[in-house]
């Protein structure tokens, strides 16, 4: 049963990768969607898994919080202001758990500052999806296969100035998901594709007064640009599809109450640069129009166009017009609050217009510091529909190299001393 329905899982994902078309009817044939679904859809989905129970436990808000080992997935910026010169980190994602046991993501990650104005990063993200029999059209066996999926990503930020700084990454990107498993007489093949980000921070400190009393107020505003980069296919360059181009903007701000509390918020704006399905042109039966071998766009625009193109048009291709432009706009927010730096309670919301998905779900975490550990746990709730990581728990892991460093050179002074 287990495989079966990861079968299942992996025919629809390989169908929805073979031809954009197909991806694009769902817009129905009129502009207002009249309620229903014009979700964006691009090939290799896992760039865009949060693969840190930080920030995914603040509803997947991420691209401005500070201090952050796993940077290179949300802005590589950030790095040359890290606290910290060098940490490594590891986080376990189980994928759809109330389904199957055997999918997750696994992320490695570290980094180290060069100096105090840059910083170098380095991470690789392993998705899996379990181990899977297939069978040809008598039912009969033809083996199993484990389909994967990684990422393998190369980060350097540098500081401008003493606020401001920027980063760029480099990916590889691997998406094999069916090995030499033919369907339809099409051979299926690895998809393979290369991207880059761009990425820019700044971050400054002041002071408020509340009740007549100065509080300091610390605050950071984060930009990136990821996954730019060439599109992948499984079948043959007329199939080619868009990786998740994707547009981050984003801020956060954290309130010193005393010398122990702190309390920030943070808030993400999300938008995929890449272009939207159009609506296709029916005759009376309901049957789509076909001219020339291709269908007939009634509102909209072609989504078939180059990687650049496609990024430009998709800030004014929505065939509902403006309004439809701001529903693809995805919103995260959470709220952190750490006592002494060691112990921090998180929450947050994730929210996406219900024409573009309709994932709306809440986020819980929690967080702790030892001296050369961290460990940062997540939980979501989703509230208007199901979602893969419901009922799961997430942690990441991180490893202080300074305070690695620290408990070494003690360690040998004691051993001097005895």
């Amino acid at each position: 049963m287990k495989n079966y329905i990861k079968q299942v899982l992996l025919s629809a994902l390989m169908s929805g990768f073979y031809t954009s078309a197909l991806q694009a009817q769902i817009a129905g044939s009129n502009s207002q969607l009249d309620g229903r679904q014009n979700t964006i859809t691009t090939a290799v989905p896992f760039l865009m898994i949060t693969p840190e129970a930080r920030g995914g436990g603040m509803g997947d808000a991420g691209v401005a919080l500070p201090n952050d080992p796993y940077a290179l997935h949300w802005n590589v910026a950030k790095l040359p202001f890290n606290e910290k010169k060098g940490s490594v980190g590891l986080s376990y994602t189980p994928w759809l758990r109330s389904l199957v046991p055997d999918i997750s993501l696994t992320y490695l990650t570290g980094y180290s500052k060069i100096n105090d104005r840059s910083a170098i990063a380095g991470s690789l993200r392993y998705f899996s999806m379990g181990n899977i029999q297939f069978t040809d059209q008598f039912g009969n066996s033809t083996g199993t296969y484990t389909p994967n999926e990684f990422a393998i990503d190369l980060g350097y930020a540098s500081k401008l100035s003493e606020h401001f700084s920027l980063g760029i990454a480099f990916r590889y990107i691997r998406s094999d998901l069916a090995g030499a498993f033919n369907q339809s007489q099409t051979p299926v093949q690895a998809g393979n594709a290369f991207a880059g980000d761009i990425t820019s921070y700044y971050t400054n400190k002041t002071k408020i007064k509340i009740e007549g009393k100065k509080y300091n107020l610390n605050y950071g505003i984060g930009t990136a640009i990821t996954n730019i980069g060439s599109k992948i296919s499984y079948t043959s360059k007329q199939n080619e599809n868009f990786i998740p181009i994707n547009l981050r903007v984003g801020g956060y701000t954290q309130l010193e109450i005393d010398k122990y509390n702190t309390i920030a918020l943070a808030l993400d704006f999300n938008k995929l640069l890449v272009p939207s399905n159009p609506v296709y042109a029916v005759d009376s039966s309901g049957t789509f129009i076909v001219r020339d071998g291709e269908l007939v766009i009634e509102e909209g625009m072609d989504p078939n166009v180059p990687v650049i193109q496609g990024m430009i048009q998709s800030f004014y291709d929505a065939p509902g017009g403006f309004k439809e432009e701001l529903q693809e706009i995805n919103i995260s927010g959470g709220i952190e609050y750490w006592y002494d730096k060691q112990f921090a309670l998180r929450t947050g919301f994730f929210y996406e217009a219900p024409n573009k998905g309709n994932r709306k779900y809440i986020t819980f975490g929690a967080g702790f510091r030892f001296n050369v550990f961290g460990l940062d746990l997540s939980y979501l709730v989703p509230i208007e529909q199901r979602n893969p990581l419901e009922r799961t728990i997430r942690f990441s892991m991180l490893f202080d190299l300074d305070a690695f460093t620290t408990q070494n050179e003690e360690d040998k002074n004691n051993s001097v001393t005895e």
